[in-house]
């Protein structure tokens, strides 16, 4: 996979991840070819619950937050 998994949008992860299920869901590769798709599907399934995570600490922030919306680092 070229792509830099850490750099990728929630959407791209999540639109990759599926489109390596799809080609391990056909069957037709190889051993050494449908492992090193599935340990990139597991990187991308790691990056999705990463940036899935993040965003729901954001919302709890947001909802915690007295005064209203606030941006804070995280």
């Amino acid at each position: 996979m070229n792509e830099n998994v850490d750099e990728m949008t929630f959407e791209e992860s999540l639109r990759k991840l599926e489109e390596l299920v799809g080609m391990l869901e056909e069957g037709s590769l190889d051993l050494d070819k449908s492992l090193e798709i599935y340990e990139n599907a597991v990187k991308l399934r790691d990056r999705c619950r990463k940036i899935l995570e993040i965003s729901e600490r954001r919302v709890q922030k947001i909802m915690e937050t007295s005064g209203g919306i606030q941006k804070e680092d995280i």
